[in-house]
Order: C-alpha cells, then sequence, then structure tokens
C-alpha cells in the first residue's frame, strides 16, 4: 500500500530504531511508547487487519509470537512479564491499518489497559 506508514518503514523510506527484522517481520520501537519497553512487531505483508487474516496466515502470526518472545528476552522482560496486543477496527483502537502487535513490559502493566 502506497500510503502505509508500515509499508514505508518495510521499504526503509521512513526511519525506525530497528530492533529485529528477518524475511517475514520486522519489530522496532514505538515512537509513543506506552510502557519502558514498547515494540512494534509487523509483517512485511501488508494485511489491512485481524479480519483480513486467512488460514495460510496462521505460520506467519505464530512467526510472530515466537520473535515476540525472542525480543522480550533480549530486552530482558520475559522473565517478569510481557504483554501482546493487536488492535482490530475503529472500535478496537486501530490506528494503522497494516497488521501489528504491541510488545510491552519493563513495569507493572493493569488490566484493563490504560
Amino acid at each position: 500500500m502506497e500510503d502505509c506508514i508500515f509499508c514505508k518503514i518495510i521499504k526503509k523510506q521512513i526511519p525506525c530504531e530497528m530492533l529485529y527484522e528477518d524475511d517475514k517481520v520486522i519489530a522496532f520501537n514505538d515512537i509513543s511508547p506506552q510502557a519502558p519497553v514498547h515494540v512494534i512487531i509487523i509483517p512485511k505483508q501488508h494485511i489491512d487487519d485481524l479480519n483480513c487474516l486467512k488460514q495460510e496466515s496462521s505460520e506467519l502470526i505464530g512467526h510472530i509470537f515466537m520473535v515476540a518472545r525472542e525480543i522480550a528476552g533480549t530486552l530482558g522482560i520475559a522473565e517478569g512479564g510481557y504483554r501482546i496486543v493487536s488492535n482490530c477496527g475503529e472500535q478496537g483502537g486501530q490506528t494503522v491499518h497494516h497488521v501489528h502487535f504491541h510488545l510491552l513490559g519493563g513495569r507493572m502493566l493493569q488490566w484493563p489497559p490504560g
């Protein structure tokens, strides 16, 4: 998608503080962190939202969660705990229409989030 900010980050048209990259996903620090650790993990394939996932997406989504676990370990939050969030649609709080996951940690997280 030409106007998708995450697609532009993937294409290196917009800089980011990259933490992880492989052939399927990239991960970078959020520019407006909501916790001491706030990483965005996105697939390189553009998928608008979770409702657009297909059965073939299962491997990709599983891979994203494995990457999240690896990043949590690297950043030292795995032992204390962390949260993975993906917003879907306007009422779900999705502001960028490219499937993405927030990895949050580094402090006691509240529920409901706030």
